[in-house]
């Protein structure tokens, strides 16, 4: 295993920045995820720490090595595409052992190392099988499994979920967090999804446009988020913003900024919405209530603004009247012009629900 470290390290491509003066480290034996909308880099970044590019200026080093010129055949790392790129014509026990194969491992040491990552991967019953056989799910396990196998350094995903199902995407994240337990190879993952990033790593960093937002534990970054993207990006269902002087004006003054230097940010899950009138609720008008299972997310219209909650209570309709709370110490301020967050709010009771 490896840690990996960005030391300034830009990427241009002809007149365009792709990457500008990243510096973090990736721990050895982290699961840290890229996170952030198509185009903001995340990608280079992986075919930088695999070697398939070099950095413009900067440093790209594992351990304390420098690796920046180092071909991608001896960097030791292992990904894990989108597209499984399997071997068609291989079994399966063929496609997991093949990297073993091109190293020249004797055959019974490869077959008892593709026997021992099979059953980690709960395909011993399908080594026989070809790739047009499996579903979704198993042709990613096998993916896995190949990378696996190798025992590399660093171990590169560039959005393997993508491909699958809402039910398979879940089950797949709960083995990957299994597997990066038992064998805590060095694991740099990228996705645009939010949710999937929070749930899977060790630290998230958020990327746009190049630039490096904010990285940190994953509810660090939701609860403290840097600036308006990433609070914006960061959260599902997204944070509500609002006009600092018009949400101050409804809390009786109990926000600490001036009305025009502002935006004030409440995340819907620190939000209650009830039909019944409490102290210091907010009346507004329903648009539209979306049952997400265990939620209800209750979309309104107050003062000419939109405003989401969660549900809390007897059932609401759309063009009814619904009660919207939530407590002032759980409002983010963002400076207007550059973003940048001003003060973030106060945790929650233990209870974790507002008063």
């Amino acid at each position: 295993m490896a840690a990996v470290e960005f030391e300034g390290v830009s990427k241009r491509f002809g007149a365009v920045t792709v990457v500008e003066n990243l510096s973090l480290r990736v721990e050895e034996g982290e699961f840290f995820t890229f996170v952030g909308p198509s185009g903001c880099g995340k990608s280079t970044l992986l075919s930088l720490i695999a070697g398939l590019e070099r950095p413009t200026s900067g440093a790209l080093r594992f351990d304390d090595r420098i690796v920046n010129d180092l071909p991608p055949r001896e960097r030791d790392v292992a990904m894990v595409f989108q597209s499984y790129a399997l071997y068609p014509h291989m079994t399966v026990a063929e496609n997991i052992g093949f990297p073993l194969r091109l190293r020249r491992v004797p055959a019974g040491e490869t077959a008892a190392a593709v026997a021992r990552v099979a059953q980690s991967l709960e395909l011993e019953s399908l080594l026989h099988r070809r790739p047009r056989e499996l579903s979704g799910g198993q042709r990613q396990r096998v993916a896995l499994g190949r990378a696996l196998i190798r025992r590399p350094r660093v171990f590169l995903m560039d959005e393997p979920l993508s491909n699958l199902d809402a039910r398979l995407r879940l089950e797949m994240r709960a083995e990957l967090k299994r597997l990066h337990a038992e064998y805590r190879i060095t694991t740099v993952y990228v996705t645009h999804d939010q949710e999937e990033a929070l749930a899977l790593s060790d630290r998230v960093a958020v990327l746009h446009e190049g630039r490096l937002q904010q990285c940190g534990a994953p509810m660090q970054v939701y609860d403290d988020p840097a600036n308006l993207f990433v609070a914006g990006f960061i959260g599902s269902p997204p944070i509500n913003l609002f006009d600092v002087g018009l949400l101050d004006t409804a809390l009786g003054g109990a926000l600490p900024v001036s009305a025009h230097d502002a935006v004030a940010g409440i995340r819907p899950s620190d939000i209650r919405v009830s039909d019944a009138r409490r102290d210091g609720a907010f009346e507004a008008q329903v648009i539209l209530c979306e049952p997400t299972g265990g939620d209800v997310w209750v979309l309104g219209e107050w003062r000419g603004v939109k405003i989401l909650g969660r549900g809390a209570g007897g059932p609401l309709a759309p063009g009814s009247r619904a009660y919207f709370e939530f407590p002032p110490e759980r409002v983010h301020l963002f400076d207007r012009a550059r973003g940048t967050r001003i003060i973030s709010p106060r945790p929650v009771s233990p209870a974790g629900a507002a008063s």
